[in-house]
C-alpha cells in the first residue's frame, strides 16, 4: 500500500485554487483483474501532480457559467438525422437520457425496461418537462456531454483529467483497495457512498439516505479529501475508450507516465457500426448502482460513454495541471 501524499504540499508558487484538493505525483496499480474484463490488465502508471475538484460540479456552478457565457447543452439543441442514420424523427428532437423505476423485475437485458429518451429533459429539467433543479442546487450537474462539460472546464480555466488521474485521486493514497476508503463496502456499517441497495432496478431501498441523486459532500471525503469519488454520479475523463488496459509487458524502465489512454479510432461501439461516435471512459458508477447489476462503484472501474451524450446520472469534476518550469 502506497505512502498517503500530503495533501498540503503544492507547489508554493501556486495559490490554492478555491475548492480544490492537491495531489501529489505518483506510482499506483490501476485496473483490476479480478473484476470486470475491461479493468484489466492490472498494471503501473505515472502520474503528475495535480489539482482536483473535492466535489463534481454541481447545477450552482454549472449555472453560473450558463448565466454568464448563454452556453446551451446538447441536450437543449435539436439533434442532426445525418449523425443518427435510420433513427426516430420524433427522438430527433432536444432531450436526454432519463431512468425510470419499473413497477416490478425487469428484463436486465433490455435497456428500454429502464431508460427512455425523454424529450425536454436537460440539466435544468433532469426528468423532463416540469422537473426542475430548484432546491437541488449542491446536486452534480446531469445531463452534460463531454462537448458541455469542455466548455465549462475552459471557462473557468480548468481541464478534465485523464482516467490515469482520476484513478489514483479516487483511490485517496489506498492502492489496490477495492474501494476509496478501504476493503469493506459499509464499513462499522456505516454507507460510505450513494449507490442502489434492493433489487435493480425496480425497488431502491434508500438504506443509505438517498433515492436518486445526493448533494454533494453527503458522504465522507476519501483520504485525500475529494467527496463522491464514487457512487451519485458517474464522470467524464478525457480517455479515449478501449476495451482493456494496455497489455503491453512492463519494464522497470519503462512504467507509462501521465498515460492519455486508447486512440480514437478504436472507441466507436462496435455493436453498433452505423453509428460512428466515439466514446469516452467515464468513472466512479453512479447511484443505479447495484450489487445485483452493475458493481462498479469501485475506483478501477470503467465505462464507455458516447461524446454526444448525457444521461441522468454523468456529470464531472475538473483538475488545473501546473504550469511547467
Amino acid at each position: 500500500m502506497s505512502d498517503r501524499p500530503v495533501r498540503n504540499s503544492y507547489p508554493v508558487e501556486t495559490p490554492a485554487p478555491a475548492g480544490m484538493s492537491w495531489i501529489n505525483g505518483g506510482s499506483f496499480r490501476m485496473g483490476d483483474d479480478n473484476a470486470y474484463p475491461e479493468e484489466a490488465p492490472a498494471h503501473t502508471v505515472t502520474v503528475s501532480g495535480f489539482w482536483i475538484d473535492e466535489y463534481a460540479v454541481t447545477n450552482a456552478d454549472f449555472a453560473a457559467f450558463v448565466k454568464a457565457t448563454g452556453y446551451r447543452t446538447v441536450a437543449e439543441r435539436p439533434l442532426d438525422p445525418a449523425a443518427y442514420p435510420g433513427a426516430d424523427p420524433s427522438l430527433l428532437i432536444p432531450g436526454s437520457a432519463v431512468f425510470f423505476m419499473p413497477t416490478g423485475p425487469a428484463n436486465l437485458g433490455d435497456i428500454r425496461s429502464r431508460w427512455a429518451y425523454v424529450p425536454g429533459a436537460c440539466w435544468r429539467h433532469p426528468e423532463g418537462p416540469g422537473s426542475t433543479i430548484d432546491g437541488r442546487e449542491q446536486h452534480p450537474v446531469v445531463h452534460v456531454a463531454f462537448e458541455d462539460v469542455e466548455a465549462y472546464a475552459a471557462w473557468i480555466g480548468k481541464a478534465l483529467p485523464s482516467e490515469a488521474e482520476w484513478e489514483f485521486a479516487a483511490r485517496g493514497g489506498l492502492d489496490g483497495a477495492m474501494f476509496a476508503w478501504g476493503n469493506e463496502f459499509t464499513p462499522d456499517n456505516r454507507y460510505m457512498a450513494n449507490t442502489w441497495q434492493g433489487p435493480f432496478p425496480y425497488r431502491d431501498q434508500g438504506l443509505d439516505g438517498f433515492r436518486g441523486r445526493a448533494p454533494v459532500e453527503s458522504f465522507p471525503p476519501n483520504g485525500y479529501g475529494l467527496y463522491d469519488m464514487i457512487g451519485n454520479v458517474w464522470e467524464w475523463t478525457t480517455d479515449w475508450y478501449c476495451e482493456h488496459h494496455p497489455t503491453k509487458v512492463e519494464a522497470p524502465c519503462c512504467v507509462p507516465r501521465n498515460p492519455q489512454g486508447g486512440a480514437q479510432a478504436s472507441s466507436y461501439d462496435p455493436t453498433q457500426p452505423g453509428i460512428r461516435i466515439p466514446r469516452k471512459v467515464i468513472k466512479g458508477g453512479s447511484y443505479l448502482c447495484a450489487p445485483n447489476y452493475c458493481r462498479r462503484y469501485r475506483p478501477a472501474a470503467r465505462h464507455p460513454q458516447m461524446i454526444d451524450t448525457g444521461t441522468c446520472h454523468i456529470g464531472f469534476r475538473c483538475v488545473i495541471h501546473p504550469k511547467s518550469t
